[in-house]
């Protein structure tokens, strides 16, 4: 009987993750205006795990329902997307900037502009991670390359080999 591995989806990074990571990408996601959606979803999953109304989680501080998030091991892929994008975009711009204007991708402040032409030589991709580790600590750069790849699998499915391969911190 063969084991499959599961794809790397969003929820599954979020299952990886440290509880402080979780707790940056959920305090990230209360904070973002954008979110509703998600924020809707994280506070029936937060009162399904308390088994509490909806109402009751929303009362709760925004610190305090995002560290009930951080403790969800479980979430669906949309919030975890959701949670990964709002935290990479609020705190992680630089790192984001430096990654795509290295492999010459057309960006707005780390964000992939419409028209751009992307199709990253895997070598080059290689050495832009590489390089990104000398600014900014490896545990991140290892989670965007994880978050771009679980984005979008058929241009970015390498950086997952390649985020395994960074030097350790």
């Amino acid at each position: 009987m063969s084991h499959e591995v599961a794809p790397l989806g969003p929820a599954r990074i979020w299952r990886d993750l440290t509880i402080e990571q979780r707790l940056a990408l959920a305090t990230a996601l209360w904070a973002d205006d954008e979110s509703v959606p998600q924020q809707v979803e994280a506070v029936q999953l937060i009162a399904r795990q308390l088994r509490s109304r909806p109402q009751f989680v929303l009362a709760q501080p925004v610190e305090k329902r995002a560290r009930q998030l951080a403790h969800l091991h479980t979430v669906s892929e949309s919030v975890a997307s959701r949670a990964l994008v709002v935290y990479h975009l609020a705190s992680q711009r630089p790192m984001l900037e430096a990654f795509l204007t290295r492999l010459g991708i057309a960006h707005e402040n780390g964000m992939i502009a419409d028209a751009a032409e992307v199709s990253p030589d895997q070598a080059a991709m290689r050495a832009a991670a590489n390089e990104l580790t000398a600014n900014h600590p490896v545990e991140s750069v290892a989670l965007y390359l994880r978050t771009l790849a679980a984005q979008d699998p058929e241009t970015w499915g390498a950086l997952v080999a390649i985020a395994s391969e960074l030097p350790s911190s």
